[in-house]
């Protein structure tokens, strides 16, 4: 009977479990041999039967209390949940240097502008002619040139406090997040020559202009007109910048050389490297023919690489000497057409970076208040303080005719009195 009383379920009522009382047991014959179990299973039997009644009365005062309408105290959570829910998560770090970013703005990293062309860099212009192009939010960020991506390179964009390094990954990647792909349209051999072309471009007709530009330092200065002042932010004058410019490229032009051998131009003599140039310039004008961009009427990738690097040669100084500018001027007007429309369709603001050397002058200023509008401003509130004077004078000048007329009126009507 301990047994069943043990078993009694917790949700039974309190009656039904007063009405379950255990029976007494049976007084057993005095046997000796068993004399010494009895008084050892008496106590279990009790126990049990104690224990089980004091699990009906907690059970009934748990019924009675709900009946009068108390709630049963809950059991408390479990040490370990009571610690997890207590710990608040950590606060989300991004290794970005612009960490007050805006969600799903793109942040540019690039060289500084220059009076002749947005970017001395044509991977830096390829990405921001791309961007331009599909339409996608940007900002560049003026970092005076001071920071560079975790592979070393310029440019570098952050997105959601994530970097994205070298300009064919950073299209790549954006093309594919934001369905932005130019070369949709293109057939399978279309997309072939355009990447055989871009190949040519960046790993070929580059580093024809690089070996120029490392060998001719002071010439890059003067035929981008650089003021390294305003690229750099530093307050020494220009003369002096440009004098350790030539000194630190000139340190640079050691290891210039050295990747310009290992790339392989660099073992060749000028003359040599001047007419591979000039073989490519000659592929690309035959490649695009009369067509307004290479592959039709509206421009792909390949137009916007040709663009960035055409605009390196295009836009150098007429004051500086450059043979290969020269050939591309004379020999390939039809290159030239198509810098001058993807410069149109692109950049309707060139002249605007170019002169004040903006990197934002895409995204639209408040306009500042200017000093005729605040001494107009200034002018009508004076007009206004002048106007309410003039009522006020008005008024005290018709209120002292009235109190002339009635003072004129009284002394009438004592005259007639008298």
């Amino acid at each position: 009977m301990a047994s069943e009383v043990a078993q009694i379920p917790a949700e039974e009522t309190p009656a039904v479990a007063a009405a379950e009382k255990p029976e007494e047991p049976e007084k057993p014959a005095a046997q000796p041999a068993d004399s010494a179990a009895a008084p050892a299973a008496a106590p279990a039997v009790e126990k049990a039967s104690e224990d089980g009644e004091a699990d009906k009365k907690d059970e009934a005062g748990k019924q009675e209390k709900q009946q009068d309408g108390e709630e049963p105290k809950k059991e408390e959570p479990a040490a370990a949940a009571v610690a997890a829910k207590s710990e608040a998560s950590p606060a989300q770090k991004f290794n970005v240097h612009k960490t007050n970013f805006e969600k799903d703005i793109i942040y540019l990293y690039q060289f500084s502008r220059t009076p002749l062309l947005p970017s001395l860099s044509p991977y830096c212009l390829k990405v921001e002619t791309w961007l331009r192009l599909v339409g996608l939010k940007y900002e560049n960020v003026d970092h005076k040139m001071r920071f560079r991506s975790k592979k070393g390179q310029l440019p570098f964009i952050e997105l959601n406090g994530e970097e994205i390094a070298d300009s064919a990954i950073i299209i790549k990647e954006l093309s594919s997040k934001y369905e932005k792909n130019l070369d949709s349209g293109l057939t399978a051999e279309q997309r072939n020559v355009s990447y055989a072309t871009i190949a040519m471009l960046e790993n070929h007709l580059i580093w024809i202009i690089f070996y120029w530009r490392a060998k001719y330092p002071d010439n890059v200065l003067k035929g981008y007109k650089v003021n390294l002042q305003h690229a750099l932010g530093l307050r020494l004058p220009n003369s002096i910048l440009n004098f350790f410019f030539k000194i630190t490229f000139g340190r640079k032009w050691f290891q210039g050389t050295k990747k310009l051998k290992a790339h392989g131009i660099g073992v060749h003599s000028a003359e040599e490297i001047e007419e591979f140039g000039k073989n490519d310039l000659k592929v690309l004008s035959e490649m695009l023919d009369c067509k307004p961009f290479f592959f039709g009427d509206e421009p792909t990738t390949l137009d916007v690489v040709a663009f960035a690097v055409l605009s390196q040669l295009h836009y150098l100084s007429k004051d500086i000497a450059y043979p290969l500018r020269d050939y591309m001027t004379e020999k390939c007007p039809n290159l030239i057409g198509h810098v001058s429309r993807m410069k149109d369709k692109c950049f309707p603001d060139w002249d605007e970076i170019c002169t004040k050397l903006d990197l934002n002058a895409h995204i639209p200023k408040p306009e500042p208040e200017t000093k005729e509008g605040k001494e107009g401003g200034e002018q009508e509130k004076s007009n206004e303080q002048e106007g309410t004077e003039g009522d006020k004078i008005e008024k005290e000048l018709e209120k002292d005719k009235s109190n002339e007329k009635e003072s004129t009126e009284e002394n009438k009507e004592k005259e007639e009195t008298k």
